[in-house]
């Protein structure tokens, strides 16, 4: 650290030198570029040496110093800004003594503008060739050369920013996310879904089984609780006649952080008036599939070392089946509460207090069989007991109809047929509020939302995040999120 306070303060030094002695401007807000280095490239960079001497179009370029060669009265840096990296070539012989003099107390890291001519090198690399150049703003902090070892992944998420700057693979996985996110708009809005906004604070946190963050309204003096989901609202929209919705939200748990889990979290949910889940599969395969061929340009892809291909039609199982066949938990264990209670025990299965059939099912499920799901495949036909949002199955009301979507041992999706019986949606609110595993009062504007009809209608959250880590190899949910929650740190 102390060689780090050195080098911060000799560029501290060097900064008020430059002011003082050659009137470098300080932190000056006047430059505008007219040409970026992926434009650059491409007009360029297929011409040989030649053709680019009779070019005498003088090009205005921006970005930040990576690397500096000194060669006397010639040196070469590489630059980058937000499309890519160039070289540029300065020469005293062009520049003159006292620029060229400025340019040697430059420092990696700095960003600068330069107005220059194409020109290719003896070793045929496109170049600038610089006739002036200016520092914009001055970096007093030394870039890293590169992020190594365990501790520095940790401060990699913590300071994103430097992450960026010396990790085009990063950046790179960012841009694919946005990318992502796009394409999902555009098939919804290709489909007819309307995108809506909904409250981030919430006086019921519904729509989910999750403990909330909680906060305080002043002026209302009320408490308030950070969306766990906007599910309510999404369907009290389809009750007022919006038939296919949609919204990219962000969602807050306040619970555990791993891989595969962030408090802060991004999904896309929508809702489908006049279909089922089963209408719900076939779009989400078609949808998911049609995101990577526009984002990647194809429906295969390595996770992890795990080979997925997204092309319909994929896998579908029954939660039952899928623990049978996959989990080898003979099925038995899933027929009798008792038998299903002593398996868990047998297991070390943490069933949090429940005790229900459907409830141990689920339990037995997560334990022996998620992992294994390399899919992408739909697990259905869950226990009415874990899904009280869920619409009951016609030919047996113990389960519901629900998938979940599965790819590389993660949830990606859920989805079900929704409930819009508000007389059976009361009760299962009455039965999460004693059982503790959800709001803890009914949400009475939402059954009288229900009350006045809500079509049939199919609903499916999917997780963004956990996506974009499939999309591109990323191995934690902390390497797809730009700002990641962390323990508060050392800013030094």
């Amino acid at each position: 650290m102390e060689d780090v306070n050195r080098l911060i303060r000799q560029r501290i030094e060097k900064f008020e030198l430059l002011k003082q002695e050659s009137g470098v401007a300080h932190f000056p807000n006047t430059y505008r570029k007219d040409t970026d280095i992926s434009a650059f490239i491409q007009t360029y960079g297929e011409k040989d040496a030649d053709e680019l001497k009779t070019i005498a179009t003088l090009h205005r370029l921006a970005g930040r110093i990576m690397a500096v060669r000194k060669f006397g009265k010639a040196s070469f840096i590489h630059f980058q800004d937000s499309t890519g990296k160039l070289q540029a070539f300065f020469e005293a012989a062009l520049l003159g003594t006292d620029a060229y003099e400025l340019f040697k107390k430059l420092d990696i890291g700095d960003i600068i503008g330069l107005w220059g001519t194409p020109v290719k090198t003896r070793t045929g690399e496109l170049s600038v060739y610089v006739q002036r150049f200016e520092l914009l703003t001055k970096s007093f902090r030394p870039l890293p050369e590169k992020w190594h070892g365990l501790k520095d992944v940790e401060i990699r998420y913590r300071q994103r920013y430097v992450d960026l700057v010396v990790s085009p693979e990063v950046k790179q996985t960012f841009l694919t996310r946005t990318r992502i996110i796009t394409a999902m708009r555009h098939y919804m809005d290709s489909h007819s879904f309307v995108e809506v906004e909904t409250p981030m604070m919430q006086s019921i946190p519904g729509g989910a089984t999750a403990k909330p963050f909680s906060t305080h309204h002043n002026a209302l003096d009320m408490d308030l609780y950070l969306r766990i989901a906007p599910e309510l609202y999404l369907k009290r929209l389809i009750v007022g006649g919006f038939e296919r919705v949609y919204e990219v939200n962000r969602n807050f748990r306040n619970e555990g952080i791993d891989t595969r889990h962030n408090p802060e979290f991004t999904m896309m949910e929508f809702y489908m008036a006049y279909a089922d889940y089963v209408d719900l599969m076939a779009f989400t395969e078609n949808m998911v599939a049609s995101v990577a061929q526009e984002v990647l340009g194809k429906t295969a892809v390595t996770y992890q070392g795990i080979p997925l291909d997204f092309a319909p039609p994929w896998q579908r199982y029954t939660l039952k089946d899928a623990t049978r066949k996959i989990g080898g938990v003979p099925a038995e264990v899933l027929e009798d509460a008792d038998k299903a209670r002593a398996f868990c025990k047998s297991r070390e299965i943490e069933t949090e207090g429940n005790e229900l059939l459907g409830d141990l099912q689920l339990a037995i499920f997560e334990a022996t069989t998620e992992d294994k799901l390399m899919g992408p495949v739909f697990i259905t036909t869950y226990p009415a007991e874990v899904s009280p949002l869920s619409r009951r199955n016609n030919d047996d009301p113990n389960v519901v109809d629900r998938f979940e979507l599965y790819i590389a041992g993660r949830e990606i999706a859920n989805a079900f047929s929704e409930l819009n019986d508000p007389f059976d949606q009361r009760e299962r609110f009455i039965e999460q509020v004693r059982k503790k595993e959800g709001p803890s009062e009914v949400d009475e504007d939402y059954l009288r939302a229900l009350e006045y009809g809500m079509p049939p209608t199919a609903g499916e959250g999917i997780g963004i995040d956990r996506l974009v880590m499939l999309f591109t190899d990323s191995p934690s949910i902390r390497d797809v999120i730009l700002f990641p929650l962390l323990r508060k740190g050392d800013a030094s």
